[in-house]
């Protein structure tokens, strides 16, 4: 920062603009009032406030997603100075200057800084990430978990899906199909789960099928910059030992 007094401090941002999904991506400059204690979502809304650009030109309000604001919903990660993270927790007392701002462009960017997910979900579908009970009758209490499953467990249900783990994967690009670190994660938890291994074949098999385990490169990139600290090289490596014995089981039936 500079040594200037906190009135006259200014901060600045490089932000990595798109004005749609097929539009060409540019840079645009922005210097804002700086404020103690501020992140960089705060940042963005004094933008929105007062678009103007470094250049002192009236442009539209930079695009973003956030929502919790407590790092709980994932909404918010955007790559920041080169590396996928919440922008709700990135502060900028913390931050080197001048803030670089991209979409996490592992996925589809639907304007500015708003990216599409969906990749996500189709990936936490295709390995059944949930526990299917029929509610149309009262199925009483389910079974209980060990405390010391109960409490590893917890660490993988951490999971909000924002992305940064797919992003940072190499693995995860327009050649390949590969499903990301999360979903083999979650997989690893409903899999553990008392009610959810009913359904433990049924991942298995997705782990085993197109951009499924094997094609993780084990860069470790993803356990690196989760915001939660999941395990995830670990859980990819519990649920590797699950797809070869489920395969041998099944080459041993035949």
């Amino acid at each position: 920062m500079s040594t200037e007094t906190t009135a006259q401090k200014t901060i600045r941002l490089i932000i990595e603009r798109q004005e749609g999904p097929n539009s060409k991506p540019y840079q645009e400059e922005f210097s804002i009032p700086y404020r103690s204690g501020m992140n960089v979502i705060a940042c963005l809304m004094e933008i929105q406030r007062n678009p103007v650009n470094a250049s002192g030109k009236s442009v539209a309000p930079v695009t973003w997603e956030s929502n919790c604001l407590e790092e709980v919903c994932g909404a918010c990660m955007m790559v920041i100075n080169g590396k996928p993270r919440q922008a709700c927790t990135a502060l900028i007392d913390k931050l080197e200057q001048p803030i670089r701002l991209q979409p996490a462009r592992t996925f589809p960017v639907v304007r500015d800084l708003v990216i599409d997910r969906s990749r996500m979900f189709e990936a936490l579908k295709k390995v059944k990430a949930w526990i299917p009970i029929d509610g149309t009758y009262d199925l009483g209490p389910g079974p209980r978990m060990a405390e010391r499953d109960r409490q590893w467990a917890y660490e993988l249900s951490k999971c909000f899906t924002c992305g940064a783990c797919v992003e940072a994967c190499p693995n995860v690009n327009e050649r390949t199909s590969f499903i990301g670190a999360f979903a083999i994660s979650q997989a690893r938890l409903f899999n553990t789960h008392p009610t959810g291994s009913m359904h433990k074949e049924e991942r298995l098999e997705a782990l085993m099928g197109e951009g499924g385990i094997h094609e993780c490169g084990n860069s470790q990139n993803c356990v690196q910059v989760c915001p939660k600290g999941i395990p995830l090289t670990t859980s990819i490596a519990a649920m590797n030992r699950q797809v070869n014995s489920y395969s041998i089981s099944n080459m041993l039936k035949k």
